[in-house]
């Protein structure tokens, strides 16, 4: 009897999704899809598009539009309705891809997932809401009213770490404005984007309405971004890239919602609650292995309590069991790749040359079961200067460092310094010094006693500053992001 061990399944190859049918990239290349708790697992293969991909998907968006857009809303969220309820239905197994090829624990894709299928069902919902107004004109026998329009074509690119929440909540309010959609994911999760898809054409998408390209972000970024044929871009990423989008959508004034980075700070006054402050700095600065938009990176705190607070979250960092996200045990997964674990100790090297003390982590975790994945150490700094580098740029890995300052005036002035803008929190017990700080923080999220982190679907999100170009997501806000309103007067003088 043979003993040999069976063979590898060959991995999947996935397709592009153009004009209602899967299919291969012009180009014929592929890249493959990495696990990156376990480099070896070869989770699947998806298209290397080009840009003749980019404009087969335009071409099916712009020719599906007039029909879609006649569809009533209540109809257009009716199938939104039935996407979110298959992701509900596959729940399970979608959470297992999405933690196998972006890392983190399971219980986190499940909230991602969650955050998908909460806002698809909240969103369906607007399509039965009243979406304009009816207004008195000033003139006898006039009547005024707005209504809203979509706008077309819209070009979606989304990042790695909210593979499925991110790439719905902006999908999901597109189309139900009326606009045909080309979706661009990241490159390091495009499995739950096809996931999605996969729910809407089951849902009962008609064909060209919705359509997925995979592959390179430059390439295919900039031939969404640069084609008249697309009336908007909606963009999740870092600042640098939004600039560039901004730039190229300027020349021709085409609309652009941009939700950006940033150096998001909790700040801890002297009558804090220390424990609860540690647990929620702990959650938002390592969660997610630290790669969230909102994570906190900044923990201001008054110097009274600052010593303790360090050693207290030092502790409960050295605490935290770090594995493969699918593993129950597992508190915090990997980066999402080799390259963000070198470019999160690029930032630790930083730290120490600027004379921050090293607390705890600081490096790669390599060893034993760890070897084959992009694992780093939670990370704490203390005795940081707010002009520091590691104070001031966005890390994007799980990297917290704690500033002490004076008194409350000082916290505000540290936690508005950055160029960012997007989220911030205050732990104290006093109602005074919390209605202030809702007053004087300069930021989108604003957050009392709890992180920095934890959005909700039914209230807008997004940033002040650079963390963005003032539009928000979520909330009944996401639909009039995705349209254009049209302002009518209709006359009716009496004849004779």
């Amino acid at each position: 009897m043979s003993t040999a061990t069976p063979a590898a399944a060959e991995p999947k190859t996935y397709l592009n999704y153009i004009g209602g049918e899967w299919k291969p990239s012009v180009s014929g290349q592929t890249f493959d899809n990495i696990n990156p708790a376990r480099r070896s697992h070869l989770i699947g293969r998806f298209q290397r598009s080009d840009v003749a991909d980019v404009h087969a998907a335009i071409k099916a968006a712009e020719a599906a539009f007039p029909t879609w857009k006649a569809l009533p809303a209540p109809m257009r969220g009716d199938i939104i309705l039935k996407a979110a309820l298959i992701l509900e239905r596959d729940r399970d197994r979608i959470a297992a891809q999405m933690t196998q090829e972006m890392g983190k624990p399971l219980k986190e894709t499940q909230g991602d997932l969650q955050t998908a299928i909460d806002f698809g069902k909240y969103v369906a919902g607007e399509g039965r809401r009243a979406e304009g107004e009816v207004v008195p004109s000033a003139i006898p026998d006039k009547m005024c009213l707005t209504v809203r329009q979509p706008l077309g074509v819209v070009g979606i690119i989304t990042p790695w770490n909210f593979p499925m929440a991110i790439p719905a909540w902006k999908t999901f309010p597109a189309l139900l404005a009326g606009n045909t959609v080309v979706l661009k994911p990241a490159s390091d999760t495009p499995l739950s984007s096809v996931a999605l898809v996969e729910a809407l054409i089951e849902a009962g998408i008609p064909t060209g309405v919705l359509n997925l390209v995979t592959g390179p972000g430059g390439t295919l970024g900039d031939a969404l971004v640069t084609d008249p044929r697309v009336a908007m871009i909606s963009l999740t990423g870092s600042t640098e890239v939004g600039k560039r989008v901004a730039e190229l959508c300027g020349r021709d004034l085409r609309r652009c919602s941009l939700e950006l980075g940033g150096k998001n700070a909790v700040i801890v006054m002297d009558d804090a609650n220390l424990a609860e402050a540690v647990a929620a700095v702990s959650w938002a600065g390592f969660g997610t292995t630290g790669q969230c938009c909102t994570a906190t990176s900044r923990v201001i705190v008054h110097e009274k309590v600052a010593q303790a607070f360090a050693e207290k979250l030092a502790a409960a960092a050295e605490k935290l069991r770090i594995g493969d996200g699918l593993l129950p045990e597992t508190d915090m997964g990997p980066l999402v790749n080799q390259g963000r674990v070198a470019a999160v100790h690029e930032y630790t090297e930083i730290g120490k040359a600027e004379g921050a003390t090293l607390v705890t982590g600081g490096r790669p975790l390599a060893e034993g079961v760890l070897a084959e994945g992009a694992f780093y150490a939670p990370t704490v700094f203390t005795n940081v200067k707010p002009e520091m580098r590691i104070a001031q740029e966005e890390i994007f890995g799980p990297v917290v460092s704690i500033i002490p300052v004076r008194d409350y005036e000082e916290a505000i002035r540290v936690a508005n310094s950055t160029m960012y803008g997007l989220s911030c929190a205050i732990f104290s017990e006093s109602a005074r010094t919390v209605q202030r700080a809702m007053r004087d923080i300069n930021a989108g999220l604003i957050y009392i006693n709890a992180g920095t982190t934890g959005a909700e679907p039914h209230l807008p999100f997004g940033g002040t500053k650079q963390s963005g170009n003032g539009h928000r997501e979520l909330g009944h806000k996401a639909v009039e992001e995705f349209s254009e309103t049209k302002t009518i007067f209709i006359s009716y003088p009496q004849v004779g």
